[in-house]
Parts: structure tokens; C-alpha cells; sequence
């Protein structure tokens, strides 16, 4: 059973469903059947109660079906009453645990994000979130440990699920446009085109859009296609944004959405084809919630800029960097508003932003709603959603690596080395250290011929070193990346 243990990503199960010519196949329905029955057991143990309710649903992954039907199956063997949603996201999964017409004790969405095709895996949520961890280990225990008796008294309901949790979209954006001019359609006039990239977010073109009389003529790969023929479904992508942008370029339209399979994150474009992505996206959600909840910590990931930081001081917020990993940085922004510091926002480089109104849940159609609600009202006085971040200063320079550590104990190896760099900064009269730092090394580098920083840390997932550097003066990145590969010569490592 040491297997399943293998599947554990973090808060989530994934593993290779299915045959490729990279990896070997190492999720299949029976650890799906084992791991659904464990997700139930825990629930139960949990609830005290019995005959749960929980909710399924899948993205558009060509094992997605075939692993639902196990689950549910598995499910109404054990008693549970189970909503089949069919094609989902994973944000409106959550959404069924809260929303008062489905109330589920549990929800389970199979995806594997922006993942390629051979990948699938399990994410599991209850009232109060997505699962941690800890609560991951629990869940495979049960699944080893199988002491739940079956019942076959389980009742099987089809739920419209993201017919519902689109209208709950469109109410808000009509409620906070509250145009005067036309309640109804608040973006009738404007072409806003959606790349959902054949995951599971075409719905917003015209389940959201459409109702509130935005045309969407250009919006491109909609339909659900688990190959993923056009580009990877990520927003960080590199491939994934410049289609978008060109799409908005060709359409002359007034906005462009890009979304990842499962519809957790998401980056938008402007009108004139500039992807607001990364900090930028940070910095336009910012103003946003500045506007709304003045003076709130904004929490991010390790490798935002010091540019953005200034951006958000200067609209009276406090930039709150914290580490990489999206639950990381919820967990974090959760855990300042229970020490009386407000934060109503906390979100990823990688487009992850989970909003306080919003249960600090990670949502890409949400957080997208909030924009275009500016959107609106920015419209109809003529002026574009891009002017709310002009003032945001990107660096001159800026680079990221990966750098390979090919040892099997590379995370004690790769722990050793940043502990030896910071000593090594300690002792620099030419790089200090930040008074608050939450990951890896960050180092600043304010000397005239280098004015940045750069940050190392080791990946969450994979045995390697990240290497973040940035600068505001040209050859600033490649001096200091002579500092870092002298330093990383004595251990081998280049890049």
C-alpha cells in the first residue's frame, strides 16, 4: 500500500492515469476506488454522522469519466448520498459544500491542473476548504486500513452545478455594477474573449459573459478536449499567454481571460494585447481590494517584485511576501486575520487568488468577476482596466532557473547549501539580507552595478534549486549571476 502514499501532491492525490511514453502508469480505479473510500471513512469520522452527502465532478482529462464513475459507484456502495455535477471546476466543488441547494458534508474534483494529459489525481474539500495535508495523510491511512462496511443504500442525484454557480457569477457582477444604464447586460458593447485552453472553463464564455451582454466573438479552445491540443491550460505559460494575445490583437477586442484546466487560476489581457499576468495581475486585483477593504495586508509568494510592493504601499496596503505554494499563501493570509491583521486577499505569482468574501477560496472565475466589475464601470467612461496598474514599476532585468540537483537525498543537500549562502551573505559587505523572509534566501543587492535582489530556494515538488534574480539596471541580472555561479561551483551545480 506503500503506493498510495506515493500519489500524495501536497493537499491533493495525482499520479499517471494514463499509458505515455514519460512515466509509468501509477493511478488507475482501483487506488481511485481505495482513495474515494478512505476520503468517505475520514468524512464520516470526522462528522460523526452517517450517509454523508458529497459531490463529484471532473475537468476535461480522458480518464475524468471513468475515474468519476468509480468514485461515485465506490461511494453509493458505502451509503452516501452523491450529487454527480458532471464537467466541473474545482472552485465550484468547493462551492457545494457552502451553497445552500446542495449543503454537502464533502466534495471530490479529479484533476490534475495544467498537468499534462497522461496525469489525473483527486482534490478533496470539505466546509471548511480544501483539505491540508496533514488530512491527506489521514485519508490514505483509512484507505490502507479499510474498515468501512458496505451498505448499498447510496441514492444518486444529477446536479447542474455549473449552471448554478454561473449565476451566482452573474448576480454579483450585476449587483456591484449596478449600472444605471443597463442593469441587466453591465458589459453589453464589449468584446471580451475567453482561451480556456480544452479545460473546463468554456462555460464562462457563455454562461457568464453572454448573460451580462459582453459579445465573445474570438473567444478560442472552449470545448472540453482532454488531449490538450492547442496549448497547456496554464496561465504562467509562455505558449498559453502569446495565443491569447494575439487572439485579443486579431478580434480588436476589450479584454482577453485565460483560465488553467480546472479553472483555479487565471490572467487576463488588455485591449492593446499586454498580458496582466504575475505581479501585474497582482497589482490590478490590489487596487480592487485597496479600493474595497482600505488598508488590508496583501499576502503573495516569495519571487514578487519590490516593485509591486512599493505599488501596493503606495495605495496604503501592506505587502505581505510569504512562500511559494498556493495553500501556503491562503493558509497564511487565514492565519493574519485570525492575529486581528486584516487581509482580504492573498495570492500567487502563478495566478492563484483566493479572495476573504470568498470563503479565501482559490478561484480563477471569481477573481476574474471581481475584475470585470471594474471592467464595467471603467467602460462606461471610456478608460481601460490596464490604466488602474500604470504606475506599477517592472524590473529593467529579470531571469528565473532551475537547476537540476541529480542526488537522491537532494532536499537535505539542497537545505545545506542555502544554509551555507545565507552565512555567506552574513558575512558580504556587498549583499544583505532582508529583516523578514519566509523562503529560501533572499538577498539584496543594492550596489550600483547590480540594484536588485535574487532569491534561492528549492522547489516544492521536484530536486531542484529555483533561482529568481531581478534588476533595475542593465547588466544588473548578469552580475549578479556571476555572484551565485561562483558560489554554487563549489557544489557541483551550474546553470
Amino acid at each position: 500500500m506503500e503506493r498510495l502514499h506515493e500519489l500524495k501532491n501536497g493537499t491533493d492525490i495525482r499520479g499517471v492515469s494514463l499509458e505515455n511514453k514519460e512515466r509509468p502508469v501509477n493511478l488507475t480505479v482501483n487506488e481511485v476506488r481505495l482513495i474515494s473510500k478512505g476520503f468517505y471513512e475520514w468524512l464520516l469520522n470526522n462528522k460523526k454522522g452517517k450517509n454523508l452527502k458529497v459531490a463529484i465532478g471532473c475537468d476535461s482529462r480522458l480518464s475524468g469519466e471513468c475515474f468519476k464513475k468509480e468514485v461515485i459507484n465506490t461511494l453509493l456502495a458505502y451509503g452516501a448520498k452523491v450529487y454527480d455535477c458532471n464537467m466541473a471546476t474545482t472552485p465550484a466543488m468547493f462551492m457545494t459544500t457552502v451553497m445552500d441547494d446542495y449543503d454537502c458534508d464533502g466534495a471530490i474534483m479529479i484533476t490534475a491542473s495544467h498537468l499534462p494529459y497522461y496525469y489525473n489525481g483527486l482534490k478533496f474539500f470539505t466546509k471548511d476548504g480544501g483539505v491540508d495535508k496533514k488530512d491527506i495523510d489521514e485519508i490514505i491511512n483509512f484507505s490502507i486500513n479499510n474498515s468501512l462496511k458496505e451498505s448499498n443504500d447510496g441514492k444518486l442525484e444529477i446536479r447542474r452545478l455549473i449552471d448554478d454557480y454561473s449565476k451566482i457569477l452573474v448576480d454579483k457582477i450585476r449587483l456591484a455594477v449596478d449600472s444605471k444604464k443597463n442593469y441587466k447586460k453591465p458589459l453589453e458593447g464589449l468584446n471580451i474573449i475567453v482561451d480556456a485552453g480544452n479545460g473546463s472553463g468554456g462555460f464562462f464564455a457563455n454562461k457568464v459573459l453572454e448573460e451580462l451582454g459582453a459579445s465573445t466573438k474570438g473567444s478560442q479552445f472552449l470545448n472540453p478536449d482532454g488531449n490538450f491540443p492547442n496549448h497547456i491550460p496554464n496561465p504562467e505559460n509562455k505558449e498559453a499567454i502569446e495565443s491569447i494575445c494575439q487572439a485579443v490583437i486579431k478580434n480588436k477586442s476589450d479584454l482577453g481571460i485565460i483560465f488553467d484546466t480546472d479553472v483555479d487560476r487565471a490572467a487576463i489581457v488588455d485591449k492593446y494585447g499586454n498580458p496582466i499576468n504575475k505581479d501585474a495581475l497582482i497589482a490590478l486585483i490590489s487596487v480592487i481590494i485597496l479600493n474595497e477593504y482600505p488598508g488590508s495586508a496583501i499576502v503573495t509568494d516569495s519571487i514578487t517584485t519590490d516593485g509591486l510592493s512599493r505599488f501596493i504601499e503606495r495605495l496604503g496596503g501592506k505587502h505581505h511576501r510569504f512562500k511559494r505554494g498556493y495553500k501556503n499563501v491562503i493558509n497564511e493570509g487565514i492565519r493574519l486575520n485570525g492575529e486581528n491583521e486584516e487581509c482580504h486577499l492573498a495570492i500567487e505569482t502563478s495566478g492563484h487568488a483566493a479572495i476573504k468574501e470568498n470563503y479565501f477560496l482559490d478561484d480563477g472565475a471569481f477573481l476574474v468577476s471581481k475584475i470585470l466589475v471594474y471592467v464595467a464601470k471603467l467602460a462606461e467612461r471610456g478608460k481601460d482596466i490596464g490604466e488602474l496598474i500604470k504606475e506599477l514599476e517592472e524590473p529593467l532585468e529579470s531571469i528565473e532557473y532551475r537547476i537540476n540537483i541529480d542526488r537522491e537525498n537532494y532536499r537535505d543537500f539542497g537545505e545545506g547549501i542555502l544554509k551555507d549562502l545565507e552565512e555567506c551573505i552574513k558575512n558580504s559587505n556587498e549583499f544583505k539580507l532582508p529583516e523578514k523572509n519566509y523562503e529560501g534566501v533572499r538577498v539584496i543587492c543594492d550596489s550600483p552595478k547590480h540594484n536588485g535582489w535574487f532569491l534561492l530556494r528549492l522547489s516544492l515538488h521536484e530536486p531542484l534549486l529555483a533561482l529568481n534574480i531581478q534588476s533595475d539596471v542593465e547588466n544588473g541580472v548578469k552580475n549578479i549571476e556571476g555572484f551565485v555561479k561562483q558560489f554554487l561551483e563549489d557544489y557541483n551545480l551550474k546553470f
